[in-house]
């Protein structure tokens, strides 16, 4: 990661267009506020297998034999589904090394569920104290824990009226909603993984979620709490399908 005190982005060199910054920023550390470029891609995807054991055993070899991190799911919600969490800074390894796997053993006659295919990115909204190690770490801490098997993720649309509000409502909405998911985290029931996924959906979803936990109802219950916060009830356009995995193996 590049730390180093914020800059403006190089100027477009023509009048009248915006100058862009790629960067992620969080928190000021020994007084410079951190920056870097890097970013962790992460991507779910699904299929109902004819022999399910064996489709799962098929992916953990595939993911040691291609040098891959992952976490294999049985899916709770159908007796013949598997599903697949890959991640990386280089999203390539999706189309590279994650794609051949589906075309192999057990998992050639696999039928690909497209509505639960997920893909987004880690953000920073600017205040992390440790930018490198919420972007690239974080995440997959939280899906490797031995101690949580239980992974539910969804993708999330907000509404056109959410992006109009003033900056100090959209603070008091995402306060709101922090509150209840640290309330969560503290008590160990649910951990959290939050991904952007602008431009990167096929239903123009903007996030995926992803809930971790010891057991499951915990993770419900918090979607439950969650529908009565401002920005669900008033802001939300979408949220689903939900993707209930069990993870049976990660390769770390």
């Amino acid at each position: 990661m590049t730390t180093h005190q914020h800059a403006a982005a190089p100027a477009s060199g023509l009048p009248g267009l915006p100058d862009i910054d790629t960067n992620e920023y969080g928190g000021k550390r020994d007084g410079v506020r951190q920056s870097t470029d890097r970013r962790l891609f992460m991507q779910l995807v699904v299929c109902d297998a004819p022999d399910p054991a064996a489709a799962q055993q098929e992916l953990v070899r595939g993911l040691r034999g291609a040098g891959l991190q992952g976490v294999v799911y049985a899916d709770a919600a159908s007796p013949r589904g598997v599903g697949l969490l890959t991640w990386g800074e280089d999203p390539a390894r999706f189309v590279r090394d994650v794609r051949p796997l589906f075309s192999r053993g057990a998992l050639r006659d696999a039928q690909m569920r497209d509505d639960f295919s997920m893909m987004g990115r880690t953000y920073a909204i600017g205040h992390e104290p440790n930018l490198e190690h919420w972007l690239l770490e974080r995440s997959v801490e939280r899906v490797l824990d031995a101690e949580c098997p239980w992974h539910v993720w969804y993708p999330l649309r907000r509404t056109g009226a959410f992006a109009k509000l003033a900056g100090d409502e959209v603070g008091g909405l995402m306060r709101e909603h922090a509150a209840i998911g640290h309330a969560y985290g503290q008590k160990g029931l649910a951990h959290d993984v939050r991904l952007a996924c602008h431009g990167l959906d096929a239903k123009d979803n903007e996030f995926v979620i992803g809930l971790i936990g010891k057991e499951l109802f915990p993770l419900s219950h918090l979607v439950q709490a969650m529908r009565k916060t401002r920005q669900t009830s008033e802001f939300i356009s979408q949220m689903g399908p939900f993707f209930v995995g069990y993870a049976v193996e990660r390769v770390g």
